[in-house]
């Protein structure tokens, strides 16, 4: 745990740019929160925000010659962001952890999937081959794949994208990290399995008192888990609070977007499944002003200068609104969202 901030991982002002032929892509742009022990927090957002990009980041896998960094991401007293390739070394695997988005691309495809598993825990743990190997398998058992004997001895492209996922999740959790990162680890899984993952994520936090930092789309999956939650947009945290806070009293517009995109089964069935208007904007070129200003159907005038991430209600957001606007824009229509959508309740 970082003694100087007192939180398992304390990431300040983050920024991620890349040099393209379109110019600099400002991928992410001055991210701040952290992370304790034995927590979950959910980054949520629409694809090409920058969550994942922050998640790579800390695992110290956005280095290359066409990338800039700025801030700091500071855990167990190492900076992530300029920390030496050894040290990352040490750290990834053992200490964090990471299930990544993309399971059919993630592992080697000319590797068994036993000596995969057994690689990472040789890389980090004093034991022999053997032990390493009957470890693999009773991973494999414990993420819910059959026959997991059989399964050590296959390669990635003889399972199916869901076994391949559950993979990633068995090698993330192979060494009892403190930190897991889960990039969408329950996308390619039925409901089933998806329940199971995270039953085993809940499980690492029990016995290990690990912190999670859950990235995905699937806003039940971070009611059913997450303790607080980040909503990046363009770049940006736009909102960050408790779970409470950001499903029952969200100060955000784009987060009304967000909640007021999902089915409710206690309402009745809409026509049309609402959605936010608009398309996200380009990194390399962003908006004047707040990033989410050409998609607000509550945009004015002041609207045109950035605002902060600051405490206006009970949780910091990044909205010039006062609470009290926000209140009534929000129960104008039954608290109808962006998109004709209901928001949380």
């Amino acid at each position: 745990m970082s003694a100087a901030s007192g939180h398992l991982l304390a990431v300040e002002d983050l920024r991620v740019a890349f040099r393209t032929e379109d110019g600099v892509v400002q991928a992410v742009d001055g991210v701040s929160f952290h992370v304790d022990a034995g927590e979950v927090l959910a980054i949520v957002g629409e694809s090409g925000c920058g969550k994942s990009v922050t998640g790579m980041t800390l695992m110290g896998l956005t280095r290359s010659p066409n990338a800039r960094f700025e801030g700091h991401a500071r855990f167990d007293g190492c900076d992530l962001v300029t920390a030496s390739d050894d040290a990352l070394r040490r750290i990834r695997g053992a200490q964090i952890a990471m299930v990544f988005q993309d399971p059919m691309t993630a592992l080697n495809p000319v590797q068994r999937i036993g000596k995969q598993l057994s690689e990472q825990i040789l890389a980090h743990e004093q034991m022999g081959r053997d032990e390493a190997y009957k470890r693999a398998g009773a991973l494999l058992e414990r993420v819910g794949i059959p026959r997991p004997a059989e399964r050590l001895r296959a390669f990635p492209h003889e399972l199916s994208g869901g076994m391949r996922q559950r993979v990633m999740i068995a090698m993330a959790l192979s060494c009892d990290p403190s930190l897991l990162i889960a990039d969408e680890p329950t996308t390619a899984l039925d409901v089933t399995i998806q329940a199971q993952i995270l039953e085993e994520v809940g499980r690492l936090r029990a016995e290990t008192n690990a912190g999670v930092i859950l990235i995905t789309h699937d806003l039940g999956v971070v009611a059913d888990v997450a303790d607080r939650v980040a909503v990046m947009y363009a770049g940006q945290i736009v909102e960050q609070g408790t779970l409470d806070e950001i499903f029952y009293d969200p100060q955000h517009p784009y987060t009304w977007g967000l909640l007021g995109s999902i089915a409710r089964i206690d309402r009745p069935r809409p026509a049309r499944l609402p959605a936010i208007a608009g398309m996200p904007p380009s990194l390399a070129d962003p908006p004047r002003g707040c990033r989410f200003r050409p998609r607000c159907p509550h945009a004015f005038a002041q609207c045109m200068e950035l605002p902060p991430l600051e405490l206006r209600a009970d949780h910091p957001d990044r909205c010039w609104l006062t609470p009290a606007e926000k209140r009534a824009k929000r129960e104008v229509g039954g608290q109808i969202g962006l998109a004709g959508g209901e928001v949380a309740a």
